[in-house]
């Protein structure tokens, strides 16, 4: 009776315990890098009641007759294996796909292992995970170095002081922005807008804003010389809005790689980039060469010896009756001669582009069949060859049309987009905080991104992998520590040598199977219900026995 009672015992003690570690998993269920556990369980030692006996000639073999004394706890295995990723999209969260674990050490020197990345940079530049412990691998450049498990620390080379500047180019033309004093606080952004708020007489003002930006209001009817002209300008109102104290970057000046002279602030301002047109001032009289006339100027057009007009000398118009069409020719004063032909193929109205030296001249013709009509009216009826110029007769005067120029836009297109200066720096040591950020590529290397050394590598995250991962002892907060049965450590670059690569951006999530979990805690509870009932069924036979004197 005695050995079914602490068989019960033993049984209820093995499933008590097979529940806590069912509980340690549920609690952790979103505890990211861990690794849940089983119990396993084995049966304990035996009492031998009859020994067995081999079969003879006269009697057949007996087997032995033995009673157990219950269960126990066998093993609690962690679970190795990796689970699904959770995207976080943080920089600095990493998960590791395949084999391999984190190193980080404490500050008494105790080195742990885990699959858990959240990690981070501290102030002082070291990689830290999110306990503070210091992250291991190689410190600065990885370049040929073989895995390490060093404190990974961010160093920066130092750099000379620096102005800041921006280059922007602007509709073919690169314009450069500096500062004159090397410091960080030139490190903002220009804008230029045009305002026409400002009253007549004030060529421009400026708006010094709180995190350090300027934005240049400019009078669309102001006048400049040139950029210098501008630069003056602002940096005298940037002057007078900081409390009469020059900016702490210093003066700003503003240059081009052309020349670029006599501009308004509408022009400084404008994004307004295409040819202007030619102009075509007067017209032809009705009827003249039976619709010919000047529909308008190529953008191309030009007019030489400086001279901003040309006039019309000729308009001549030869027929060729072997090619069948009409030649025209248009002579001026100061644009030189653009000619051009209508073929027989051209039987409806339409346009016709006059191509000469000094650019190009659209007209409107009737067609060839409506030219040739009229041509054999005015030569009586005949078609002779030569030409058919302008003169009093077809109603012409040479001073009734004049062209104007084709001008480039002036329009510079400050406007069009913010300058954002950069490389402003007082020089000397730099820290974390000089970076433009960190990025971890899939083989651990650490890159940082610096305004004046550009990318840098500045460590490098190593993993170690073991034999026996199953044999890795827990000991909190997701970390693990060698064990004696876990086998040997081997040190590995990201996705060399068995492990696995890094994952940023991410991080892995607990390996529970709440549905696994659940099964087992209604057959731990069925089986510890089972040996609670064993000690009272046992306890009642017992009392029984103790009955039997009654």
């Amino acid at each position: 009776m005695v050995k079914s009672m602490y068989s019960g015992v033993a049984g209820m003690k093995a499933q008590q315990t097979a529940m806590d570690v069912i509980g340690n998993n549920i609690a952790n269920v979103r505890t990211y890098g861990f690794k849940s556990s089983r119990a396993t369980f084995k049966d304990v030692y035996y009492q031998r009641l009859n020994g067995g006996s081999q079969a003879t000639a006269n009697r057949g073999g007996t087997n032995t007759s033995q009673v157990g004394y219950g269960a126990q706890l066998s093993t609690i295995d962690v679970m190795q294996s990796q689970s699904s990723f959770t995207m976080t999209g943080r920089s600095m969260d990493m998960a590791i796909a395949g084999e391999g674990f984190f190193q980080v050490q404490d500050p008494d020197g105790n080195i742990f292992f885990t699959r858990a990345g959240q990690l981070n940079f501290d102030a002082e530049g070291n990689l830290v995970d999110s306990m503070g412990n210091f992250v291991l691998g190689v410190s600065g450049d990885p370049l040929g170095r073989e895995p390490s498990a060093e404190r990974i620390t961010v160093n920066v080379p130092p750099v000379d002081p620096t102005a800041s500047k921006v280059e922007e180019t602007i509709n073919g033309i690169k314009f450069t922005i500096k500062s004159t004093n090397p410091t960080k606080d030139g490190n903002l952004g220009m804008s230029f807008i045009a305002d026409s708020s400002l009253p007549l007489g004030q060529d421009l003002d400026v708006d010094l804003l709180a995190g350090g930006g300027i934005i240049v209001k400019i009078n669309p009817a102001a006048k400049f010389t040139d950029l210098s002209a501008l630069s003056t300008k602002i940096n005298e109102k940037i002057k007078e809005k900081n409390g009469g104290k020059e900016h702490p970057a210093g003066a700003f000046a503003i240059t081009a790689d052309k020349e670029i002279k006599d501009l308004t602030g509408e022009e400084i301002c404008g994004k307004n980039f295409a040819v202007k047109p030619g102009k075509v001032t007067g017209s032809l009289t009705s009827g003249f060469y039976a619709g010919l006339s000047i529909d308008k100027l190529g953008d191309d057009f030009k007019v030489n010896d400086g001279n901003t007009e040309a006039k019309i000398d000729k308009i001549e118009v030869k027929y060729d009756d072997t090619d069948k069409k009409f030649e025209i020719t248009v002579t001026t004063d100061n644009a030189g001669t653009f000619t051009g032909d209508i073929p027989n193929s051209a039987t409806g109205s339409g346009k016709l582009l006059l191509k000469g030296n000094n650019g190009s001249i659209i007209i409107n013709h009737p067609g060839f069949t409506a030219m040739l009509d009229k041509y054999k009216t005015d030569k009586g009826g005949t078609t002779p060859t030569g030409p058919w110029t302008s003169d009093p007769d077809h109603n012409f005067t040479a001073s009734e049309i004049t062209f104007t120029s084709s001008t480039p836009s002036k329009d510079i297109g400050l406007g069009s987009k913010t300058f954002k200066l950069s490389g402003g720096t007082e020089g000397g040591v730099q820290g974390i905080e000089d970076l433009d950020g960190i990025m971890v590529g899939a083989d651990g290397i650490i890159v940082a991104k610096h305004p004046v050394h550009g990318e840098i590598a500045v460590g490098r995250i190593d993993l170690v992998t073991f034999a026996n991962p199953q044999g890795l002892e827990q000991a909190g907060n997701t970390y693990f520590t060698a064990g004696a049965n876990s086998g040997v450590m081997n040190f590995a670059v990201p996705g060399t040598d068995g492990a696995g690569q890094i994952a940023t951006g991410s991080l892995e999530q607990s390996n529970v199977d709440l549905s696994q979990e659940f099964s087992d805690m209604i057959t731990t509870q069925r089986a510890y219900q089972a040996n609670s009932r064993l000690i009272t069924v046992s306890d009642t036979m017992l009392e029984e026995l103790v009955n039997l004197k009654r």
